[in-house]
C-alpha cells in the first residue's frame, strides 16, 4: 500500500484495534497522536504493547517526548549497532505473532500527510519469526524510557 493512494494511518489503526494479545513495535520515529491513541486503547483492552524507538530521535524531538511520556505501556529506546550516533532505523510491528507491518512508513503526521511512503502487511510464518527474533533482541538491549 502507498500513501499516494490511501490513508495508511487508517489501515494501521484498524489493524491495531484488531490485535487480541500482543503488539510489539520497533519504530524509528513515532509522533502520530492517532497511532499513539490506538496503541493506548489496545493496552487498555488487555493487549500487551511494547514499543522501541530510536533514542536519538526521541532526545532531539519535543513532540516525541510529549507523546511518549503520556502512553500507559512500556517503551524503550535504542541506538543502532554502533551505539550513540547510529540509528535504530526499523519500522515494523508484530501483531499477535500472526501479522507484520513493515515498510518505509514512519509513524508521523508528515509520513501520512506529506511523504510518499509504503506499508507491507506480511503473514508468512517465517517472516514473522524473523521479525520476532529481531524485536526480542532489540527489546532486550534497549534502555528503559526513564533511563534515557
Amino acid at each position: 500500500m502507498f500513501t499516494r493512494t490511501r490513508s495508511l494511518v487508517e489501515v494501521i489503526e484498524r489493524l491495531l484495534r484488531e490485535a487480541k494479545s500482543s503488539i510489539d513495535a520497533a519504530l524509528y520515529r513515532f509522533t502520530n497522536p492517532r497511532l499513539a491513541e490506538a496503541l493506548s486503547d489496545a493496552h487498555h483492552e488487555g493487549v500487551r504493547v511494547r514499543l522501541v524507538t530510536d533514542r536519538g530521535k526521541y532526545q532531539e524531538g519535543s513532540l516525541a517526548k510529549e507523546l511518549l511520556d503520556k502512553i500507559p505501556f512500556p517503551f524503550r529506546h535504542s541506538y543502532g549497532r554502533d551505539g550513540e550516533g547510529s540509528k535504530m532505523h526499523h519500522k515494523f510491528v508484530l501483531l499477535d505473532d500472526s501479522v507484520v507491518l513493515t515498510g518505509s512508513y514512519n509513524w508521523t503526521s508528515a509520513s501520512e500527510e506529506k511523504n510518499y511512503e509504503n506499508l507491507l502487511i506480511l503473514q508468512d510464518p517465517k517472516l514473522i519469526q524473523t521479525h520476532r527474533k529481531e524485536f526480542e533482541a532489540i527489546w532486550k538491549d534497549a534502555q528503559e524510557a526513564d533511563e534515557s
